[in-house]
């Protein structure tokens, strides 16, 4: 029946008088909020800038099968077995080793078991195959082991895209990961996104190593040039420190030379091997090398085993806490190339604003009018309940800091369509029902009873497109989805408990009079 317990009253109102002032809240400055949430507005109305990050795993892969590659020489070196032309070309490992040991290699080389072999990875993710009448034996990543290399390397890229963004103090961003080697970035209110590219395109690989012109080096040598200069160096390959050992770095002025400086701090391990490695190479170039340029060569005066030092090159006072920020945030586990950019002014932005709201607000009126002048008395209460839907609908927004975008406008004024549409239903259920029941609240009752089912079909069957739309888009179709999906939950509410209730109350009232809904 269309009786409410005054439990049921209570709750009901209750529950719109609390996401009407957390709606409400959106429009107080921070300060005289009564809550700290609030809506966000998105890309598309706030200006900003949006990033598309592909990673390229290929240096990746690469470092790992040379792993494995040591590991493969060390392995046939314990079982005294000889292999030839051991080569990593193509993101394969290739060799070749005697007829005689062919055997053994197919019956113990090859094998999962780690007692057996605990050097040759797991078939889960590398693939061993035989070519060339098994002459030729190659090793390479299988299909879920590059998937699974993938995702770690986007996961680690993630954090540390993360954490750089957040140093830089950019308000409320949005990371988010796209594919298997993909990362979105959107940044509100950035409209100059020339530093964040560059402190993003950067690996921030850093190490030490001495500077080595004896080309017979037992670690090797590589020639690198400085990063400021067009100047060369051999250096040693041997790595003395990674950017691993670095507790902190901040930007610093040296009072002595007066020079901007970034002074870093090792953490225990590596001030140990930055001591000894001073110690014994005293009066030796130490290159300090990130990303595969040489930032700094200075000489070893003294042992360093303090496990602070500094860094200079010349550095301005912006460049120094850049480079800062990127020692203590770590490096990326692969390059980071940016595939799509677009910036938004917040000029644009607030256009996008004023053009959704007087679409909002002409749809509203209109809509308003025509089911008040349908229906009288019964629009009315529609109306009202319109009203209130929307704010359950910003209430709940808020309260989750939901990101409002263009298309979540869009989703506003179909969640207004559909409240309206239902109500709509609803009433002319009544009157049919109110052609057979001369008794208005038997008639009403069975209105709402009886349109229930045809108002839940299409909610419901409305509710699965939001949700597809959620997982399965990105960016703005995500906004639209999610103020859709929540405005199908407030029209239901609003429909079945708001204007239930105000429609019992009518009807009980006027319960003897003939032709209350036209």
């Amino acid at each position: 029946m269309l009786y409410f317990s005054k439990l049921r009253i209570i709750l009901t109102s209750i529950i719109c008088i609390f996401f009407t002032l957390i709606a409400i809240n959106n429009l107080f400055s921070p300060e005289n909020r009564l809550i700290n949430q609030k809506i966000n507005l998105g890309l598309d109305l706030q200006g900003g800038s949006y990033l598309l990050l592909e990673i390229d795993n290929k240096p990746v892969i690469e470092q790992k099968l040379q792993n494995v590659s040591s590991l493969i020489k060390s392995y046939f070196k314990e079982k005294n077995i000889r292999i030839f032309n051991l080569d990593l070309e193509n993101q394969k490992i290739s060799f070749n080793v005697k007829e005689e040991n062919k055997e053994f290699l197919l019956n113990e080389f090859i094998k999962e078991d780690s007692e057996i072999n605990p050097y040759y990875p797991r078939f889960k993710t590398h693939k061993f195959e035989i070519k060339d009448n098994g002459n030729l034996f190659e090793i390479y990543f299988s299909n879920q082991g590059l998937v699974r290399l993938k995702t770690s390397s986007q996961d680690q890229a993630l954090e540390i895209i993360r954490r750089r963004i957040d140093e830089v103090g950019t308000n409320e961003p949005n990371i988010l990961k796209r594919g298997n080697d993909r990362i979105l970035v959107e940044l509100p209110g950035l409209d100059d996104p020339k530093r964040v590219k560059s402190l993003l395109g950067k690996t921030a690989n850093l190490t030490f190593r001495f500077v080595s012109n004896n080309s017979e080096d037992s670690f090797g040598v590589e020639k690198l040039t400085y990063e400021n200069s067009l100047d060369e160096s051999f250096v040693s390959k041997r790595i003395i420190l990674s950017g691993e050992n670095l507790l902190d770095a901040q930007p610093k002025m040296n009072s002595q030379t007066n020079e901007t400086v970034v002074s870093f701090t090792l953490d225990r391990v590596g001030a140990k091997r930055f001591g000894k490695a001073t110690s014994a190479n005293i009066g030796r170039q130490l290159a300090i090398i990130l990303d595969g340029k040489i930032i700094s060569a200075p000489v070893v005066r003294d042992t360093i085993a303090s496990g602070n030092g500094q860094i200079s090159g010349g550095f301005t006072f912006q460049s120094a806490t850049d480079l800062a920020l990127l020692l203590r945030s770590g490096a990326l586990p692969a390059p980071l190339n940016i595939i799509e950019e677009r910036t938004v002014g917040p000029d644009l932005g607030q256009d996008s604003i004023n053009a959704g709201m007087i679409a909002l607000i002409i749809g509203f009126t209109l809509v308003i009018l025509y089911i008040f002048i349908k229906y009288k008395v019964f629009g009315l209460i529609a109306n009202i309940t319109l009203i209130i839907n929307l704010m359950l609908l910003l209430g709940i927004l808020t309260l989750f800091e939901a990101t409002l975008t263009l298309p979540g406008i869009a989703g506003i004024i179909l969640t207004v369509g559909m409240a309206v549409d239902a109500n709509v239903l609803i009433f002319e259920r009544i009157k049919e029902e109110l052609k057979s029941e001369k008794n208005n609240i038997i008639a009403f009752d069975s209105g709402y009873t009886r349109s229930k089912t045809a108002i839940l079909d299409a909610n419901v069957t409305t509710l699965l497109a939001a949700v597809i739309l959620f997982f399965m888009g990105s960016g703005p179709i995500k906004g639209f989805s999610v103020t859709l999906g929540v405005g199908i939950f407030t029209t239901l509410f609003s429909v079945y408990f708001v204007a239930r209730l105000f429609t019992s109350i009518y009807v009980s009232k006027n319960k003897d009079r003939e032709a209350l809904i036209k």
